[in-house]
């Protein structure tokens, strides 16, 4: 039987982790997710838009998107559907989006060919998969629920071990419900594998107006308000995008500040703490330095400054790099004066 590989809590505790990536910020990470709405919704036309903002490097509404290869399998289209909604959409439609109306099944095929793509697409942040149903096998009633976990969790594992985000289109079912999310088609397994669920709903029958439902391990539970253009075939937003907040923590305030003067550093937490008290004045504990430096990483990442850790026999050393200072005054990346 092999082993468990734990980690305790107090090294878990110092250890800065990778900041989650976000593929549009503060939208849509890396990892699995699902988009459902009700048949001739829109969600594919909106599918289609992430896809060719992501490619692009371009914002989704307000919202900055990570530029990279995307795969867009759109097993309900001909290529010749998907063309001309590519010419309804943009007159520049860049070689980093790929499309495939054929693919292999969930458990058969399908996890090898995303895998071949990424092999010969290094730089892949993004797969769509329209639809759900399309990749999966019909399973007996029984053990539908064990079924949607199993299924959704081979995609689970590819999206998390390479790092990209895999977004499912799926149905909704007939009946209404107070909680969108309840809507999506299918057992609550579903919901339960993905890292985040979006449920675009039209407000009337024919309406242009609809709400996107959006909640997730790693974004904010809200209700996006949208207008579908025609003259664009585009989803607009006719509604406030609140931003990402802005932090005001006092201890994150003083480590992003001190850090981005020490430009970089590389030695241990006791050698840190006794250089920030030198500049600063304020005394730190090499074990509460740790600690904050682990639970703000990945707010100090988005300011420029990337905090990791390694164990040597000896101690464990800590990394600083800030991408947005100036090193040109040849500083050694540990002692200043």
């Amino acid at each position: 039987m092999q082993k468990l590989n734990t980690i305790d809590a107090d090294t878990l505790l110092s250890t800065p982790l990778p900041a989650t990536r976000f593929i549009v910020n503060s939208l849509l990470p890396e990892g699995l997710h699902l988009l459902a709405g009700a048949p001739k919704t829109g969600k594919s036309w909106l599918a289609l838009w992430i896809c060719l903002c992501v490619s692009k490097g371009e914002p989704m509404w307000e919202l900055p998107t990570a530029q990279g290869t995307v795969l867009y399998l759109c097993l309900e289209d001909s290529y010749a559907r998907i063309q001309n909604r590519l010419f309804q959409i943009t007159d520049d439609a860049p070689g980093a989006l790929h499309f495939a109306n054929l693919s292999g099944r969930i458990g058969g095929g399908l996890e090898e060919q995303i895998e071949h793509f990424l092999e010969e697409h290094p730089d892949t942040i993004l797969v769509v998969i329209d639809t759900l149903q399309k990749i999966r096998d019909i399973l007996p009633e029984a053990n539908s629920y064990a079924g949607d976990y199993r299924e959704l969790s081979l995609l689970k594992e590819l999206a998390d071990r390479h790092h990209i985000a895999v977004l499912l289109i799926h149905h909704l079912r007939k009946m209404n419900d107070n909680d969108p999310m309840n809507m999506i088609s299918g057992t609550t397994a579903l919901s339960g594998v993905t890292d985040s669920n979006f449920v675009l709903k039209r407000k009337d029958r024919g309406s242009p107006s609809a709400e996107l439902h959006c909640t997730g391990r790693d974004i904010e539970s809200r209700t996006l308000e949208l207008c579908f253009r025609q003259e664009t075939h585009t989803w607009e937003l006719t509604g406030p995008l609140e931003g990402e907040n802005i932090s005001t923590d006092p201890e994150l305030i003083f480590l992003s500040g001190s850090l981005h003067e020490l430009h970089s550093f590389n030695g241990t937490a006791t050698e840190l703490s006794t250089l920030l008290k030198q500049r600063t004045g304020d005394m730190i504990s090499p074990s509460v330095l740790s600690r904050r430096l682990a639970r703000y990483a990945g707010d100090l990442e988005k300011s420029g400054i990337h905090v990791s850790s390694s164990r040597t026999r000896e101690s464990r050393q800590l990394h600083i790099a800030c991408s947005s200072c100036d090193t040109s005054d040849g500083n050694d990346g540990k002692n200043w004066d």
